[in-house]
């Protein structure tokens, strides 16, 4: 983990914004503090408006920062969270696997989301509270299916536990910095009539090995 995150005097080469969305007590701002700070508060309160947070990490040697928005979830503060989806380009819809009508409210969260946000964002739906597999109320089969039918990553998570959330930031990082990266070579080859941007094409994504296992433990899952 030692080259995955970079220092904060490095030079920053990419800035993706990514908002955290979903009903209220679903455990967004728990996700984002396990993954933020490897924190997790039992005395969590609802998020007022919009709280955001940052981290630096390296991928394919560039640095890039992460600014993790934190949205309410509460129906009044709709109206402020909706200017918020600007300029996003990944957004994690996040539903409470033990509670169903969080899930059947996706629906309408991602249609919110797609009437503000870019149309190429891309978009992890989370089930999250894992570990709270006695308690489940949302098959996973229905959530893939969701996630299949409206071309979105899927993940399972507990911020209790820790399970899948730093590999599903991660994930969708990768992602976002994958799409970034083709258009700025896309860029360089049409200002290039020699070809020599082209030798760019093809480069690695690093992924830590802790993406591969995240996957299985808790016997939560990943799909995409």
């Amino acid at each position: 983990m030692s080259n995955l995150y970079g220092d904060y005097n490095q030079k920053i080469d990419y800035v993706f914004k990514v908002v955290l969305i979903g009903d209220s007590a679903v455990g967004k701002t728990q996700l984002l503090a396990r993954f933020a700070r490897n924190e997790f508060s039992v005395d969590s309160k609802a998020t007022i408006g919009v709280e955001f947070q940052t981290k630096t990490l390296i991928i394919d040697n560039k640095t890039v920062k992460a600014q993790i928005w934190d949205t309410a979830g509460q129906e009044r503060y709709r109206a402020v969270t909706s200017a918020y989806y600007r300029g996003a380009v990944g957004a994690m819809l996040v539903y409470d696997m033990t509670k169903r009508q969080s899930f059947d409210h996706m629906v309408r969260w991602l249609e919110e989301l797609r009437g503000h946000a870019d149309q190429n964002i891309v978009i992890m739906l989370i089930g999250n509270k894992c570990d709270l597999g006695n308690l489940r109320a949302v098959p996973t089969e229905d959530a893939e299916e969701f996630a299949q039918r409206e071309n979105l990553f899927f993940m399972e998570t507990s911020a209790l536990e820790s399970t899948n959330v730093e590999t599903c930031f991660l994930t969708i990082l990768t992602e976002i910095y994958r799409i970034h990266a083709k258009k700025s070579l896309t860029a360089n080859d049409d200002s290039d009539p020699n070809g020599s941007a082209g030798l760019l094409k093809g480069s690695r994504i690093i992924v830590p090995n802790e993406m591969e296992a995240g996957g299985k433990k808790g016997g939560c899952c990943l799909s995409s």
